[in-house]
């Protein structure tokens, strides 16, 4: 039976049940996706004790269909694609090389506008979740674990309130551990399971950053 979440705060407090045993952890940090996993990552910083960071990771969609999630990246180092679907859509290389720096001119902006701070090493002999409100292509997270791996985390978890059963299959060699609360296998969208599942601004994602 497919559970259905009231918004991504229900969703998160029930997640921390099973995260109970990194509660009041020195050594873990959350990092919540932007926007929506930020929402999700918050409540489980401020329930479990934790750090709380947000890292921006933007999907790169096929070209003349942006809605088709080729693959993803959290800086031009560390990029993920769906290799299947580049052979499909006959990507060339300097397409692929295009898409990328105009995620990652995307991603620079959007880092500004929530004034988030890198400092060096922030990452190094770390414990990381990373959460997001839902995976259902599996693209934003994997480009997210390749980018913390780069920067030195000892284990990355990945923690999501539901998740594609066919992509848990594929992207469960990025992650030293899963958690979840349930696995679909006709998956559509995230919002499909929230009864309320509204945009976040980035003034709001800012606002929780800091408070």
């Amino acid at each position: 039976m497919v559970v259905m979440f009231e918004d991504r705060v229900d969703a998160a407090r029930r997640l921390c049940l099973k995260l109970k045993k990194f509660k009041d952890s020195k050594n873990t940090i959350v990092v919540g996706l932007t926007r929506g996993g930020v929402v999700t990552a918050k409540v489980i910083s401020d329930v479990l004790g934790l750090e709380l960071k947000a890292l921006v990771v933007k999907k790169i969609g096929a070209p003349g269909n942006p809605e088709l999630a080729i693959g993803a990246l959290a800086s031009t180092k560390d990029v993920y694609w769906n290799e299947g679907l580049l052979k499909e859509l006959k990507i060339a290389d300097w397409e692929k090389q295009y898409l990328v720096l105009q995620k990652a001119k995307e991603i620079r902006q959007l880092g500004k506008e929530l004034k988030l701070k890198i400092t060096p090493f922030e990452y190094k002999d770390k414990n990381v979740i990373i959460v997001d409100d839902g995976v259902a292509t599996g693209a934003t997270v994997v480009a997210a674990a390749k980018y913390l791996k780069r920067n030195k985390a000892v284990k990355i978890t990945l923690a999501t309130p539901v998740i594609s059963s066919d992509v848990l299959r594929d992207i469960s060699k990025y992650f030293d551990r899963l958690i979840f609360l349930q696995s679909v296998a006709d998956f559509y969208a995230v919002g499909e399971f929230y009864r309320s599942f509204k945009q976040i601004s980035n003034e709001e994602v800012a606002k929780l950053l800091t408070t």
